[in-house]
Parts: C-alpha cells; sequence; structure tokens
C-alpha cells in the first residue's frame, strides 16, 4: 500500500519544485482578473496587478485594463489570469489537454503520438 501512495507524492513533490516561486522581498497582498472576477490574496507582485479588490473591480467596470477580456488569449477551454508582467496575462492549462502560452499545444496521448521533448507539467494528470 505505501508504494501505492509514494509514487503520486512524489511526482507532486516534483511538479512542486518545478513550479516558479518568488523572492520574500516579492511577495504582496493584492488582487488580479481572474475568468472575469477579482481574486485578491497573497503571493508574488507580479501575479497581482491591482491593491485592492476596489481598484480591481473598477477596473472589470470598464473593460479597460482587463487583457484577458479584451484579447481572449487562452484557447482550449484555459483560463486567464491577467498579471502586471508582460505579456500581462498568464494562461493555466492544467485540465484542458492542452499546455503552452495560450494552451493552444496538444498533450501527448494517443491522438498525438508525434510528440517531442520534456513532458509539460499541465498535461499530468494525477
Amino acid at each position: 500500500m505505501l508504494p501505492r501512495l509514494l509514487v503520486p507524492i512524489i511526482l507532486l513533490l516534483v511538479i512542486l519544485g518545478l513550479s516558479k516561486a518568488c523572492d520574500l522581498d516579492q511577495m504582496q497582498y493584492g488582487c488580479r482578473i481572474y475568468n472575469a472576477q477579482c481574486r485578491c490574496g497573497y503571493g508574488c507582485s507580479a501575479e497581482y496587478r491591482y491593491n485592492s479588490n476596489e481598484d480591481c473591480r473598477e477596473a472589470l467596470r470598464g473593460g479597460r485594463g482587463d487583457i484577458c477580456y479584451r484579447t481572449k488569449p487562452c484557447l482550449n477551454g484555459g483560463s486567464c489570469s491577467q498579471i502586471s508582467s508582460d505579456p500581462g496575462y498568464k494562461c493555466r492549462c492544467e485540465g484542458t489537454g492542452f499546455y503552452g502560452a495560450h494552451c493552444d499545444k496538444p498533450c501527448a496521448g494517443p491522438s498525438n503520438q508525434g510528440f517531442r521533448g520534456p513532458f509539460p507539467y499541465e498535461c499530468v494528470i494525477i
């Protein structure tokens, strides 16, 4: 039983180790637009564009600052998060069967046997 549980735990630790983190001096409380809603929390300053929930809601009301709303850069069901670093958004592709900056590259599988390169973490199914 123990070896069966050990494999998913090790896989999770590898995935978490590959994710990008920020230095403690780059952490802040803030808000960002995620799927056309304001989400507030504590994390890397580059991922939280607005200082308060009110600033975020104002941007949503005007739609002017929401690059995710204007350009819809994430394809195939990917979720768009507005961030302050270039290009101003980040697509989250987990669970879509796609990966890449715009969730536009199909994951390896029976329908994509010509896949080459390192296996993207977005394609891992646990």
